[in-house]
């Protein structure tokens, strides 16, 4: 049931069948509209290769992993191999990615070891204890640092490479592991370059702006503020309706040139020494933290869990906290309480908010809370209302972090066309409207979820909640190519935190557009299937 009404009802697998000549034809079109356009470009970052995948020299490889281990003297083989294992899947991490394991030079010679780098069909890389003990770890142990001489070789042998930490130390009875990819992921990547490169005529399901929007009257209002450009931008409306709207003071909102901005603020005004982002997340939260000089440290939702947050997987040592809810790219939901959790005293706890006015009743929102201490919460009105080319968001929080992030703004930060839109998305007719959008996004991600169900190759991991869906499929960097070439862009996985190759993530779109889909994922199962 879907708010009251019935699972609309999706043809079987076997009923697509009837529209493969038609997809046929398109697909061979768009594969030569395709290669015309590798030929007028040559410039174009893309390889054909001799297998037919298409690659991105700039990074579209998938996420290779290394795999630290430690164990102690006399372990067996069996126990390494089947902690990794157990790591791995737990994580929703393909073993086929696992390029390497890796731990210290006087653990190399440990039959155990070697004899699970030999079963796993990859090389067992070596460092020296000194070099490893001047990596930093999130999980030190002074038992570690007195038998290995580092403060623990699993997580520092798996970061040796230069590489970041998708998976911290986990444990057996007598051995360790962490996972880190081989190189760092490419944080700036974002749904966009999916059909920014070469991308136009494809159905869009990579960026999750709702489709057909702004509406017309949202236009109309915007147009209007054309006749007033002359005058610097003057906030106070609008940020007096978006206080009005969550039932809060305006010295408890700042408005912002999207959530993009919000991120940079936070960085680089609040002066945080211990930043946690929980992953898999979006990206620029990370990647702002980053740039402003912080070094950023990871807490890793796992598949098997779906994705769910545990509060006490976050260091108590942590004084800034970044999680997303509904989180991009998983669509899981936390729940409220379970963010309130994570606040303590000196802690910022940042929660984007970007989506959540896709879920019906914004049920689990924490934003116009007053009782949650150092509580950050950031909205975006691009998403719903389709003004990802307009820049517009805002944040709540405490007067004193608002006055600290203002401070570090530049002047007229919003333009008047952004301002006048913020004010019109937060009246009660666009309220009215934001949630009859919601209610019907959740019956087209119920009906998307049905059709994908379908498919044995494909799980998806958690409960999706937002206005997309994360799905995991072997082979997905392939199925991905073969969907351009059907005519759908959809979202890479693998260079979120946390994901590999084998996720993608597609939006929520009506009825008629996800029947094309759910046609266009069979024809390229069917293909990869048929190609081994």
């Amino acid at each position: 049931m879907v708010d009251g009404r019935a699972a609309p009802e999706v043809p079987a697998r076997g009923g697509f069948a009837h529209a493969y000549g038609t997809m046929h034809e398109q697909a061979h079109e768009n594969e030569r509209e395709h290669e015309r356009e590798r030929v007028r470009d040559p410039h174009d970052e893309h390889d054909e290769h001799d297998d037919g995948e298409r690659v991105n020299l700039l990074g579209e490889y998938a996420t290779q992993l290394v795999v630290g281990v430690g164990g102690r003297a006399g372990v067996s083989v069996a126990e390494v191999c089947a902690l990794v294992e157990e790591t791995l899947r737990g994580a929703g991490l393909a073993s086929e990615s696992v390029t390497a394991l890796a731990t210290v030079e006087g653990k190399v010679l440990e039959a155990g070891i070697a004899g699970a780098a030999e079963r796993f069909g990859v090389p067992l890389l070596s460092y020296p204890a000194e070099r490893l003990a001047a990596i930093p770890v999130p999980h030190p142990s002074d038992a570690a640092r007195e038998a290995a001489g580092t403060a623990s070789v699993a997580e520092a042998a798996a970061l040796a490479g230069g590489g970041e930490l998708l998976v911290p130390k986990r444990r057996s009875v007598a051995a360790t592991c962490a996972v880190a990819t081989a190189h760092t992921h490419d944080l700036r990547h974002h749904g966009d370059a999916e059909v920014s490169d070469g991308g136009a005529g494809l159905v869009d399901l990579a960026v999750n702006v709702r489709s057909h929007t702004p509406p017309q009257w949202l236009k109309d209002r915007i147009a209007a503020s054309l006749d007033v450009l002359s005058a610097y931008p003057d906030g106070r409306a609008a940020r007096a309706a978006v206080a009005l709207r969550h039932g809060l003071p305006v010295e408890r909102v700042l408005l912002t040139a999207g959530a993009a901005e919000a991120f940079v603020l936070i960085a680089r005004a609040l002066g945080a020494v211990r930043p946690v982002v929980v992953h898999p997340q979006f990206t620029e939260p990370e990647a702002a933290l980053r740039d402003a000089g912080h070094r950023v440290e990871r807490v890793v939702l796992r598949a098997a869990d779906g994705f769910r947050l545990d509060p006490a997987a976050v260091p108590e040592e942590a004084d800034l906290v970044v999680v997303g809810n509904p989180t991009n790219p998983t669509s899981v939901l936390h729940p409220a309480a379970t963010l309130a959790a994570l606040a303590r005293p000196g802690r910022i706890l940042v929660v984007d908010e970007a989506f959540i006015d896709a879920v019906p009743g914004e049920r689990e929102a924490l934003a116009g809370r007053t009782d949650v201490p150092g509580l950050v919460v950031l909205r975006s009105l691009t998403k719903t209302w389709g003004l990802a080319g307009l820049r517009i968001g805002y944040v709540l929080a405490e007067p004193g972090v608002i006055a600290k992030l203002a401070a570090a703004q530049p002047l007229w930060p919003v333009s008047t066309p952004a301002l006048v839109a913020a004010e019109a998305c937060v009246s009660p007719a666009a309220l009215a409207e934001a949630e009859a959008a919601a209610r019907q996004i959740a019956v087209d991600r119920e009906h998307l979820l049905a059709g994908l169900a379908e498919f044995e190759e494909i799980s998806v991991a958690g409960t999706a909640a937002g206005p997309f869906v994360l799905i995991r499929v072997e082979g997905a960097a392939e199925i991905r190519t073969r969907l351009r070439a059907l005519g759908f862009a959809v979202r890479r996985g693998d260079t979120f935190p946390g994901l590999d190759r084998s996720w993608l993530r597609l939006a929520v779109r009506d009825r008629a557009t996800t029947g094309r889909l759910l046609q266009a994922l069979d024809l390229a199962l069917a293909g990869t299937l048929s190609s081994h």
